[in-house]
């Protein structure tokens, strides 16, 4: 069984579009695992939303997935995140509306528990240090949690003293969990924070117990031109080119 597992999209669709034929190439995938915020920032949200529904997929909801359906007060926002939002509450479908509005905030799949932000907020808590990572161990059982919103590829473990340490996915080579628990972020398909541009997707392989994260090359100039085009923030276009 091989699992794709994608976080913030935010209505990238030529990136998801990239990501999409990046997994399949190495084979047929059984499921997708996305963690939230398949809209906002970008000029795709129906499209992505649409192409994501396509698959056999499970989805939790992301705070731009609660701003785009009324959710979440954007006015905790920062301004152009805010009218990005708006926008997005404006031209999003019927059908779409009632999808976001029906994806749970955290659910749990075998040995995954997954919630956008963290397993003790998953709407608002960013998981980037260890001390709230300690935190985040407490309100999960599952053997690993899966998590988006920072935009930025990690993993946290806590062995069996309950120790808790950080380290950076491994770029292109298999990594396979030992023994203990494990936080994992994958990073974000659509508007990546790290310092790389490229699309960022992890792909677990159940037989083998193993991870795989991958960066995927897509069109930034094209995306940038359609949010240009539909007057979305400028600045929210040109973080793209810098992957942050």
């Amino acid at each position: 069984m091989r699992y794709a597992i994608l976080s913030d999209i935010h209505s990238n669709l030529v990136a998801l579009r990239a990501v999409l034929q990046h997994m399949e190439s190495a084979g047929p995938i059984d499921e997708v695992w996305c963690l939230g915020d398949t809209v906002g920032y970008g000029p795709a949200p129906n499209e992505c939303t649409d192409l994501m529904r396509s698959y056999e997929h499970v989805g939790i909801a992301g705070n731009h997935d609660w701003a785009a359906t009324g959710r979440l007060d954007t006015s905790e926002f920062n301004p152009d995140a805010s009218d990005a939002a708006l926008w997005t509450s404006r031209v999003l479908s019927d059908e779409n509306r009632s999808y976001l509005e029906t994806l749970p905030l955290t659910t749990v799949r075998g040995h995954f528990t997954m919630a956008h932000g963290s397993p003790r907020n998953p709407i608002w808590e960013y998981l980037l240090s260890e001390r709230v990572a300690a935190a985040s161990f407490e309100h999960f059982e599952t053997t690993f949690c899966l998590v988006g919103h920072s935009h930025i590829p990690l993993l946290f473990h806590e062995d069996v003293q309950g120790n808790i340490s950080f380290q950076r996915l491994p770029l292109d080579q298999a990594f396979r969990p030992g023994r203990g628990r494990w936080i994992l972020n994958p990073g974000s398909v659509g508007q990546p924070r790290d310092g790389d541009p490229r699309a960022s997707y992890v792909m677990y392989d159940a037989s083998s117990g193993e991870f795989h994260q991958y960066r995927v090359s897509y069109d930034i100039e094209a995306t940038q031109a359609e949010m240009l085009r539909l007057r979305l923030p400028q600045s929210l276009s040109e973080r793209l080119s810098h992957g942050w």
